[in-house]
């Protein structure tokens, strides 16, 4: 028997499924009611974790819940708005108090992009906001997450980035800026958090068929974006999922501080 096929045997299909079973674990999605934090919701659960699906919009997210329900997996939702404080601390303990601990944390609410920052015109409030959206919101969660992740023995932290942290261009400063400084964030906290057992990462989508690009798409941007992309098409909601279920599970268990880019190869800018 050869070293490859000892490998493969060793290495069975119960073993390969284990390593993405969540089974018992906790995830806490923010902006889990549409689009990318929508499908993270439902593949988390999927993947047999416990959900809590937060979102400004409470019908929405209750909508996302009752189907995760429906489909014999476990989910509440949670009311949140990540510019209150008080919302943040409520979103974690009603996950302990519900499910007793916290082991998964998805950053994905966030604001901004589109190429509408003329830098003549935004305003500091406008800075603020994006930035205590994109940046000061994910690390208070991180704050209060990361103690119940190291109390349970098991600890990962996926913020949802975007090309644009690495994309240059016209109209995109403050936007482009926070998910640059949520990349280096994750870089750093890495060492932070790995003392408790906490992993942390990133994954930046690229141009994603969602409301938000559905929006500002026309047949003229998306053949611009494919001339740019060696998978031609546009991402799904499902490959950004599928990405954020692999930091999720055990299947990451020696990977942080990075950014994995989902983007078909390619940047999508409009050159």
């Amino acid at each position: 028997m050869t070293l490859i096929e000892c490998s493969i045997q060793a290495l069975d299909v119960m073993e390969i499924k284990s390593l993405f079973d969540l089974s018992g674990k906790v995830a806490v999605v923010t902006g889990g009611a549409d689009g990318i934090g929508k499908g993270c919701c439902e593949i988390l659960a999927a993947a047999g974790a416990s959900v809590v699906v937060s979102d400004l919009n409470a019908d929405k997210a209750k909508v996302v819940t009752d189907g995760i329900v429906a489909a014999g997996g476990k989910a509440i939702p949670v009311t949140c708005n990540v510019l209150q404080d008080a919302d943040l601390v409520n979103l974690i303990d009603t996950t302990v108090k519900t499910f007793g601990t916290v082991n998964i944390l998805v950053n994905n609410a966030g604001l901004g992009g589109g190429g509408r920052e003329n830098p003549f015109k935004i305003d500091v409030g406008y800075v603020e906001r994006i930035y205590r959206i994109n940046v000061f919101a994910p690390l208070r969660l991180c704050q209060l997450a990361v103690p119940e992740m190291g109390k349970s023995g098991y600890g990962s932290i996926i913020n949802i980035t975007s090309m644009s942290s690495i994309d240059k261009g016209a109209n995109m400063c403050v936007y482009s800026s926070s998910k640059a400084a949520l990349n280096h964030l994750a870089a750093n906290l890495a060492y932070d958090f790995g003392p408790y057992g906490v992993r942390i990462n990133n994954v930046g989508p690229g141009a994603t068929r969602t409301a938000a690009l559905a929006s500002i798409l026309t047949p003229e941007i998306q053949e611009k974006m494919l001339r740019h992309t060696p998978i031609h098409r546009l991402g799904e909601v499902s490959d950004i999922a599928q990405a954020v279920l692999f930091f999720a599970s055990p299947a990451s268990a020696w990977i942080s501080g990075q950014v994995l880019f989902v983007n078909g190869g390619g940047d999508q800018t409009l050159d």
